[in-house]
């Protein structure tokens, strides 16, 4: 027991270090997109609607405001600002007296404040106030284990941020990038919420094996459909952004996988776990009655899983669903459609991988255990 938490706190400094590295690593897109222009927080204290002009539900023209600055090196300063309106429902905000924004403060060569852009309603505080509670639920909760698992959160998003993005970006294969970084976290995550122990070995292997058959299966079921990769939110931003060499058909099957990435891992390790447990319970139990345990624990698994993922996947285009009804379209024109086509193609291809990775974590389980 000692020499097990021994390995574990090894590796959760090993962890550690590697979170601390990625967080200094450069993405390599880091620059200043404005010249002579600073994002700054303000606070509104007054506000003019006087040139907003509204049509129903929509406004256009521009909000007025008189903002403080809250930060940098202008810190105090009170000007005029613009709220631009477009029409978008989506896109703009409206401003009130009290209300803290994100804004753009632009600056001649002087250093002098020539005006002021408001961008957005100044989020940060309450989403970390947000983030504080879920740590501390997961913490109070979980103890250690909530500990390791906000640790594991963190290094998914560094992953996917430092290394997933700028890489494909850079004309990488979105299929290979996006795969080693699952694996990858795959492992570390694995290991440091399950700890350095042949139960997180065999999680490790059945879920490896079934991100590399879910990738053919991605790679396939794309062409076979016939989807084409700018179903994606802003993927055609990112041509007109000058990345006309991005593979975009190729990065929607790399989100198919990196989508089912999470559900695989955690299926694995409770097959995985609840084997060990009858092992543990019955050393003297045979392969094939541990290799049968195993699947009905995976059974009961994918089942709830595969709700799980359709939810997810059905909830992001409920909009989207709700606008075809209203318009009374055919439900066969609503299946046939390239938006709702790829969202089946993500449901069933993740669904199949939650299939596969239960026998292939028994297979690896069995063999690793009874092998002990």
């Amino acid at each position: 027991m000692i020499k097990t938490r021994n390995k574990d706190l090894i590796f959760t400094l090993i962890f550690a270090l590697a979170l601390i590295v990625l967080i200094f690593v450069p993405t390599g897109f880091e620059r200043d997109i404005y010249y002579n222009a600073k994002g700054e927080k303000a606070l509104v204290l007054e506000t003019d609607d006087s040139t907003v002009i509204q049509t129903g539900l929509f406004r256009q023209g521009e909000q007025r405001c008189l903002v403080r600055i809250l930060s940098g090196e202008h810190k105090g300063y009170e000007g005029n600002a613009i709220n631009m309106l477009s029409g978008s429902l989506k896109e703009d905000k409206m401003f009130r007296a009290g209300e803290k924004a994100w804004t753009l403060v632009e600056m001649d060569d002087e250093n002098n404040i020539i005006f002021i852009n408001m961008i957005d309603h100044y989020r940060i505080s309450k989403e970390l106030i947000l983030a504080g509670v879920l740590v501390a639920a997961l913490i109070l909760f979980s103890r250690l284990k909530g500990l390791r698992t906000v640790l594991s959160f963190i290094f998914a998003f560094l992953l996917i941020w430092k290394v997933l993005i700028p890489n494909t970006l850079r004309g990488h294969s979105p299929v290979l990038v996006s795969t080693s970084v699952l694996i990858i976290m795959t492992v570390f995550t694995l290991l440091l919420i399950s700890g350095v122990n042949k139960r997180s070995l065999s999680a490790i292997l059945g879920s490896v094996a079934s991100i590399l058959i879910t990738v053919a299966l991605s790679i396939f079921a794309t062409a076979y459909l016939g989807i084409h990769g700018s179903v994606l939110e802003q993927s055609e931003s990112l041509l007109y952004s000058g990345f006309m060499d991005l593979d975009l058909t190729s990065l929607f099957s790399a989100v198919v996988v990196l989508s089912a990435g999470g559900a695989i891992m955690d299926l694995s390790i409770d097959v995985s776990a609840a084997m060990w447990e009858v092992k543990e319970h019955a050393p003297t139990i045979g392969s094939m009655e541990l290799f049968r345990s195993g699947m009905e624990v995976g059974r009961a698994g994918v089942g709830t899983q595969c709700t799980t993922l359709l939810l997810a996947y059905m909830g992001s285009f409920l909009t989207v669903m709700m606008v075809y009804m209203a318009q009374s379209t055919p439900i066969l024109n609503v299946l046939t459609s390239k938006s709702i086509a790829s969202e089946i193609l993500q449901t069933i291809i993740g669904s199949l991988s939650l299939i596969l990775v239960t026998p292939l974590t028994c297979l690896f389980s069995t063999y690793i255990y009874k092998r002990s």
